[in-house]
């Protein structure tokens, strides 16, 4: 199995991002990511052959929307941050990203997990209907609805109102 220990060392960082994606947590992402390479270990010999980070990122949808463990509530998010940028090159990315975080986390779970599939996994809506076990017009369904949200959300149409390139 050292084929498997390798490609855990090269896919790690890209799965790990879309666990993160999936829960806007890095300690709950890699929960996630460990859980479903646990779960992947043993179907490996199957899963080498084909498209491997296909199969973990579907994996790691359908495990986040079966995860029945209740949520930490001891943090209470904040709306405004302490401190803010100052602006200048690398921190204004810092903060679009933040703030397009907050906006994908106050998405319903499903949709949350389309969008990761369909966006960052490039996966087609037929194969995200399948992976998440939805029907294809449930996909494009929760495709456009978080799409909308995400541009009716008044942070991000508030930094669309002042343009991107600030």
């Amino acid at each position: 199995m050292e084929d498997f220990e390798a490609y855990v060392s090269a896919a790690w960082p890209r799965l790990l991002r879309s666990a993160w994606l999936l829960t806007h947590d890095w300690h709950r992402a890699e929960d996630l990511v460990q859980t479903v390479l646990a779960r992947g270990y043993g179907r490996w010999p199957r899963i080498r052959d084909g498209a491997p980070d296909a199969y973990f990122r579907a994996m790691l949808a359908s495990t986040y929307l079966s995860w029945w463990r209740r949520r930490w509530r001891g943090e209470l998010p904040t709306g405004q941050l302490p401190e803010q940028s100052t602006g200048g090159g690398e921190l204004e990315g810092v903060e679009l990203r933040h703030l397009l975080a907050g906006a994908l986390s106050r998405l319903p779970r499903q949709q949350r997990a389309v969008l990761m599939l369909r966006f960052h996994g490039d996966f087609t809506e037929a194969d995200t209907a399948r992976v998440l076990g939805l029907r294809l017009g449930t996909v494009k369904s929760h495709t456009s609805r978080a799409l909308a949200a995400l541009r009716h959300d008044p942070q991000v149409r508030e930094l669309l109102s002042e343009g991107v390139d600030r």
